[in-house]
């Protein structure tokens, strides 16, 4: 097993790296096409978090090395295929700015990525340094349902996928779904099971839904 710290670090940090290395191989190395812009400011952005500031503050359980050497392979395979098509393959129109897709989908993924950076405080808040138990997370959407990260991150990555609005994007945002969905589900059940007052209105990913 690695420390959570360590092992969160070397898992996001391909998903950083990969693109970025696409961004600055990339001949002319310039940010004037959107999707390069895209790609920096959206993808790199959320993974540059995950990599230098949500490593440095998590207080999660240490990773069996399996799991953290199964999500570096998927961290570097989806990394270069968002990555590879947003340098290489993408184009916009010039007036793709003003469309809805674009400002919808940044708009969304500016609130996801609220949502989850604040959860992740709230989770953060429930442990001293060095405890790993479990508590009951309140405050934020965890008013509403038990995995309110999860759902935050699953907003941020539709979010993408509709500002890009390209294929790869929308499969790493159902890939997204089909991934985080199930484990909020699991923490949902957990919780149900382990604390005999969580609360029964709670949902376990879409508020008042599911």
């Amino acid at each position: 097993r690695r420390r959570a710290k360590c092992a969160w670090f070397l898992q996001e940090l391909p998903a950083f790296l990969v693109p970025a290395l696409l961004l600055a191989l990339r001949s002319p190395p310039r940010f004037a096409p959107l999707g390069c812009r895209l790609l920096g400011g959206m993808f790199c952005g959320h993974y540059f978090h995950r990599t230098f500031i949500y490593s440095l503050l998590t207080r999660g359980r240490p990773f069996p090395l399996h799991t953290l050497l199964s999500g570096m392979l998927f961290c570097v395979y989806n990394g270069f295929l968002q990555g590879y098509y947003m340098v290489y393959c993408a184009e916009y129109p010039d007036d793709w700015c003003n469309d809805i897709r674009f400002t919808s989908g940044i708009l969304l993924f500016l609130f996801g990525m609220g949502i989850n950076i604040h959860s992740d405080f709230l989770l953060r808040q429930l442990r001293k340094p060095g405890e790993f138990t479990y508590k009951i997370p309140q405050g934020g959407l965890f008013i509403y349902v038990s995995g309110a990260n999860f759902l935050g991150e699953i907003l941020e990555w539709f979010g993408y996928a509709i500002a890009t609005w390209c294929l790869p994007a929308f499969a790493f945002a159902l890939f997204t779904v089909c991934f985080v969905g199930p484990r909020a589900y699991h923490h949902h059940r957990y919780y149900l099971s382990k604390f005999t007052g969580y609360p029964r209105s709670r949902k376990a990913l879409i508020p008042f839904v599911f």
